[in-house]
């Protein structure tokens, strides 16, 4: 018999949650973020479901994009990146892939390759995050540049990209918004800022184009609580079962190192998941798990195969119970926080070892 562990993949909250995006940004396009497997969550399973949906796609890298082409998914995809060598831009014209121009030089690829065929671009601008964009005062002239380009199709859309936009108290947001707009003034054509921060919580940046992420997979962004955000279902539900029970007596320790010493006659429970498994091994003693559905906490070092939890108040617990790790009813993002890390790294770098099962609840 199999390990229990799976990571349950629920599509209709994924639709659900690319509803809400068009919900809360009526007036503009929407593309799906599916970079980094989907964000762990299976990049062919989230793009088949979501090619009939969505206006566009999204990924990272000219192979993420091949990889759902090679799958048949039809719609358009956007290279957040760009391209990183000028060969890549005829593979992107016979694929029909959308490219970014981040700055000069792919610009001059651009204008000296043969493409089969005019490529569209989406002009990013830096407008403070300071990673990948051209210089505000220079988007005028590298704009002028790409519409008399013949290998650029004349539909430019003019992007960005925050730095803060999480923050809800934070001003660069806003300040980001205003020097956009105002390179943009005289520049024509659509226009994109919002990630899946600003698709929550900054309606002023919802322009032409959304590009909803992290919040697709029903997780939240935002540093604080957020009417927008409590409609979010989760995507991924990591799952995993009680595979042994042992009473610890008070004094006793529990796991590698030793780290939690019984204060008290403790029942303790393994749960065949960890490290190796994708959970992560920073997540202290007392990191909540669902044990059928209710809280208890870590009891030791997560190993690479097994976690302990302290059910000394969980009564009734029984080889085979379920484990939830994080998903339905536990956030992602708490568990992150436990752990000094993001609830995008937890599911970005979820492992082959644990198997995606398709649900629809």
């Amino acid at each position: 018999m199999a390990r229990p562990n799976q990571a349950r993949i629920d599509l209709a909250a994924l639709r659900h949650n690319l509803g809400l995006a068009r919900q809360l940004a009526p007036r503009s396009k929407a593309m799906a973020v599916v970079k980094a497997n989907a964000y762990g969550h299976g990049a062919l399973t989230v793009a088949r479901e979501l090619d009939p949906l969505v206006d566009a796609l999204a990924v990272a890298c000219l192979e993420e994009a091949q990889a759902l082409r090679d799958a048949g998914i039809n719609a358009p995809i956007l290279l957040l990146e760009g391209v990183f060598e000028a060969a890549e831009l005829e593979v992107a014209a016979r694929q029909e892939i959308w490219i970014t121009i981040d700055n000069e030089l792919q610009l001059q690829w651009l204008e000296s390759a043969s493409p089969a065929q005019p490529l569209r671009c989406w002009l990013k601008l830096d407008t403070g995050m300071h990673r990948l964009g051209v210089p505000p005062d220079r988007a005028g002239k590298i704009y002028q540049r790409l519409r008399a380009c013949r290998n650029a199709h004349p539909d430019i859309v003019l992007s960005t990209h925050f730095a803060c936009a999480d923050e809800l108290r934070n001003d660069l947001t806003r300040a980001q918004l205003a020097l956009f707009d105002d390179a943009c003034r005289d520049l024509p054509g659509a226009r994109s800022a919002a990630n899946s921060a600003g698709v929550l919580a900054w309606p002023g940046s919802h322009y032409d184009w959304v590009r909803p992420g992290y919040m697709l997979y029903g997780n939240s962004p935002l540093d604080s609580d957020h009417p927008n955000t409590r409609a979010l279902e989760p995507v991924m539900t990591l799952a995993s079962a009680v595979i042994s029970l042992r009473d610890v007596p008070t004094g006793e320790t529990v796991g590698y190192g030793a780290s939690w010493t019984a204060a008290r006659p403790s029942r303790i429970a393994t749960a065949c998941i960890g490290y190796g498994d994708g959970y992560p091994r920073l997540a202290p003693n007392g990191t909540p798990v669902l044990v059928n559905g209710r809280r208890a906490g870590l009891a030791g070092r997560v190993s690479m195969d097994m976690i302990t939890i302290d059910v000394t108040d969980l009564p009734g617990v029984s080889i085979g119970d379920e484990v939830i790790l994080w998903g339905n009813g536990l956030p992602v993002g708490e568990i992150a926080r436990h752990a000094g890390t993001i609830g995008y790294e937890l599911t970005t770098r979820m492992p082959a070892r644990t198997p995606r099962v398709v649900t629809v609840s």
